[in-house]
């Protein structure tokens, strides 16, 4: 079994030092999904949840919460990100959504995807949580990593 990264020769929590690390280009992909009840999805769709936009308002969210990251996150480098974005989407059985983060630098991105996607599915719970109390969220996960 390799060791762990942030932890030191003690066990104790360690920030890495990349310092030494190529600048690369680095990309990363999240996605993940909120199960939702028919009339739920249909007061989203219709725009009749009575605290706003729900789509809309959850994409805003996640970009938000990715550029802030580093601040919630405790051993997560602070990036330089160059795009950050996130769709909601409604589907069959509720919102899927889905994140893409770029930076250029010297650690990955993937904990801000996923840091996006969860941040703007718990803003569609907060949203809709005064007409559905049987929501799940679900399968969060990265689907893509990349450094060029």
């Amino acid at each position: 079994m390799e060791n762990l990264s942030h932890t030191n020769e003690k066990g104790k929590a360690n920030m890495v030092d990349v310092g030494n690390k190529p600048q690369q280009t680095r990309t990363a992909k999240a996605i993940g999904h909120i199960k939702l009840k028919p009339e739920t999805i249909e007061l989203v769709k219709e725009n009749q949840i009575k605290k706003g936009d729900v789509l809309t308002i959850a994409e805003i969210a996640g970009i938000q919460a990715g550029k802030k990251t580093s601040e919630l996150i405790p051993l997560c480098h602070p990036l330089m990100i160059t795009k950050l974005d996130v769709k909601a989407s409604l589907t069959e059985k509720g919102v899927t959504c889905e994140s893409f983060a770029k930076c250029t630098g010297q650690t990955g991105i993937e904990i801000e995807a996923l840091t996006a996607v969860n941040i703007a599915l718990l803003t569609i719970y907060d949203m809709c949580k005064a007409v559905d109390k049987d929501m799940v969220i679900e399968n969060v996960k990265l689907v893509e990593k990349t450094k060029e």
